[in-house]
């Protein structure tokens, strides 16, 4: 009953006129950004940013929630069309639904990723409001020693599961520590790293490191890899399923459902991850796989779904424990913070409508989504059309004033410009910037756990291994380093074996 109850709050809240329409211009801009590729979630919800500092929280939320899944849904859209991913999750999608696309079958494979991302959703959605409660009362009794494990965790499992070098994934996790360290300390209030400006005295902005770093060198990234976009695709007829297409992706979007649900609450990329595994699973156990890779719709079905569970049950960690399992979930922390609310398990009995609001808030963006989408695919397409050198420099004016708005500070303008400098050297230097984020998101938290938990024990660091909680979750962090190094040395090791022989 207490569920029923809590789910009626949510709508309650979340359909009110105004959150209904941000939510709306939320998915409206997420399938916009998923369907550009180079831009992403994550550069939008940067830009975007500074804009709802003005709004409700609840409205704020709801908004860059709708974004972050709305790109999900976009970037299946021109994956299927033109072979050209709007989203890293729905590069697998590329792979059969342009394919069907070709062959005529686009409708028919827009409409399953349309009717697969809605399933999964729906359910996704209900996961998330079933396991949210117990989960935050659980988190509840955390002291400040199991919450600076659970924080190691969160960072160092993002770092196992980034791509590319785990040192230089590591590198940019401190990077982000010392920038969050910038600033005045939390319990002397001495000056850290500033160098002299004040303006750093309250600590380098979020805002400003998240459109610099993400929004900024993303575009500077865009413009020198800029590709000419063509659209090759027949016209999209039938937009809709035949019985025999029904039932082969029935399956797959159940499998894929549950295993985006579960995958998602992993720190890092899991609806990445979920999207390839979910592929990899029906090419195995299809009775069609001659298809695969030709056309086949089981190919669709289940990375769609799984990409879109994943994006609802992400939230479960940032609603339940504050730690965020991605860079867009460090980003509405982020909003979060703006807006003056502490991200964590208070927050479902401190700001009750707010929590069940955003829950609700999604089952409303999938049917505005699935409204949404369909109607739209022709502007979609036409919007490829346009020169990305004509949209980056409305797309940074937007950045620059949202984030000027926000303090009426110029530095802030000019923080932007060094970090989107920093960024864009980063990526050239094949770092990723998303564990940078992270660190600096989490960094002050785990600062602040880490010197209480101390002055608990009076400067004992074993307190740290003798609660049960807090060691096991510490074990788990240095497994994840274990598993994540392994491949790396068993590598060289090959290598050596090779130069002997």
């Amino acid at each position: 009953m207490d569920l029923i109850a809590n789910l009626a709050l949510g709508f309650e809240t979340a359909l009110t006129p105004t959150n209904v329409l941000y939510c709306f211009i939320g998915v409206f801009l997420g399938t916009l950004v998923g369907v550009l590729p180079g831009i992403g979630p994550t550069g939008a919800i940067a830009i975007l940013l500074p804009i709802t500092f003005s709004f409700e929280p609840v409205t704020a939320i709801i908004m860059l929630a709708g974004i972050y899944y709305g790109a999900q849904y976009g970037g299946s859209t021109t994956a299927i069309l033109i072979n050209l991913p709007g989203e890293s999750s729905s590069a697998v999608t590329a792979i059969d639904g342009y394919q069907m696309a070709k062959q005529g079958r686009a409708g028919p494979a827009l409409a399953t990723a349309a009717l697969g991302s809605f399933f999964a959703g729906t359910v996704a959605t209900m996961l998330v409001a079933v396991a949210a409660p117990p989960l935050a009362a659980m988190a509840l009794s955390f002291g400040s020693a199991e919450y600076f494990a659970l924080i190691v965790l969160g960072l160092v499992a993002s770092v196992a599961l980034a791509h590319g070098s785990i040192i230089k994934a590591l590198g940019m996790i401190l990077v982000g520590l010392l920038l969050g360290m910038v600033g005045q300390d939390i319990y002397t209030g001495t000056p850290r790293f500033t160098f002299g400006f004040f303006e750093l005295y309250s600590g380098i902005s979020f805002v400003s490191v998240a459109v610099g770093v993400f929004g900024l060198a993303e575009i500077l990234r865009n413009l020198e890899n800029e590709q000419t976009r063509s659209v090759l695709v027949k016209k999209v007829e039938r937009l809709w399923l035949s019985k025999d297409d029904f039932r082969r992706i029935v399956m797959p979007v159940l499998r894929g459902t549950g295993l985006g649900s579960v995958l998602g609450v992993l720190p890092g990329g899991g609806h990445v991850l979920s999207s390839f595994a979910s592929y990899s699973i029906e090419k195995k156990i299809s009775n069609h796989q001659q298809e695969f890779g030709k056309g086949a719709i089981e190919g669709v079905a289940g990375p769609e779904s799984a990409n879109n569970a994943a994006a609802q049950t992400s939230f479960i960690p940032l609603l339940t424990l504050g730690i965020p399992a991605h860079p867009v979930m460090a980003l509405i922390i982020g909003a979060f913070i703006i807006q003056g609310i502490q991200p964590g398990p208070g927050v479902i009995t401190s700001e009750p409508a707010l929590f069940w609001g955003v829950i609700a808030s999604m089952w409303i963006g999938n049917v505005l989504l699935v409204v949404l989408n369909l109607p739209l695919i022709g502007l979609w397409v036409k919007l490829l059309l346009i020169p990305y050198r004509i949209l980056f420099p409305a797309i940074i004016a937007f950045a620059c004033i949202g984030t000027f708005s926000i303090n009426q500070n110029a530095f802030d303008i000019y923080a932007i410009a060094v970090l989107g400098i920093v960024g864009y050297v980063l990526v050239k230097f094949d770092c990723e910037p998303a564990p940078l984020l992270l660190g600096f998101v989490l960094g002050p938290l785990l600062e602040e756990h880490l010197r209480r938990a101390m002055m608990l024990s009076r400067g004992d660091p074993l307190i740290f291994f003798e609660r049960p909680i807090s060691a096991a979750l510490l074990a788990f962090a240095a497994l994840a380093i274990i598993l994540s190094v392994m491949p790396s040395i068993r590598k060289k090791r090959d290598e050596v074996f090779v130069e002997e022989d």
